[in-house]
């Protein structure tokens, strides 16, 4: 991964699943869908663009104009590309991070890995949680019997209760995923 976890250049990738685009389709296609966790836009996008078919993870496959606008380079996915996608996706989706944009990230781009990898990876996740929360628990009691004032544990609180609303989101999820009520192949337009 070129940066931390490069919500942009993942964006891209998966939005280059459904077609192959140019930048400012990719760019419009973001903007129209809300993805708010993509930043910096345009700028950010054209960067992740060059890192990307650098990489060779998207390739150029042609040109396209409209009127007397310039010439745009449309890019497609490569095999590669999609190895990396579901990858990066998988890491985003089993390993809590406490930027929790990436989380939202990877759950607006689920639908680009098959179905049993999604729910693995988010039956790790929830597992992971349901560890942090144990820890959390033992913390919280062991602190209590210290006298220590519960003001100062506000932010154990906190933590622990949007683990635990992650945690029920998560396996609401899961649960309508095994229930069939998740269509998984969506055709989108762009």
């Amino acid at each position: 991964m070129a940066r931390r976890h490069d919500l942009v250049g993942l964006t891209v990738l998966a939005l280059l699943t459904v077609r192959p685009s140019h930048p400012y389709e990719l760019h419009r296609f973001i903007l129209d869908t809300h993805k708010d966790y993509v930043t910096g836009l345009p700028r950010s996008l054209y960067h992740a663009v060059e890192r990307l078919a650098r990489d060779e993870l998207i390739v150029p496959v042609g040109t396209d104009r409209e009127g007397r606008r310039p010439e745009r380079t449309v890019y497609e996915i490569t095999d590669e590309g999609r190895a990396e996608l579901r990858a990066r996706l998988r890491q985003l989706l089993e390993r809590p991070d406490p930027d929790r944009r990436a989380f939202v990230a990877a759950v607006s781009l689920l639908g680009c890995l098959p179905l049993p990898e999604a729910r693995r990876a988010l039956r790790a996740r929830a597992a992971t949680i349901e560890g942090l929360l144990a820890g959390m628990e033992a913390h919280m009691r062991a602190v209590a019997d210290t006298g220590l004032p519960a003001i100062l544990m506000l932010e154990v609180e906190l933590e622990r209760a949007l683990h635990t609303a992650e945690l029920g989101w998560i396996e609401g999820v899961l649960d309508r995923l095994d229930r069939g009520e998740l269509d998984w192949e969506v055709t989108v337009e762009m």
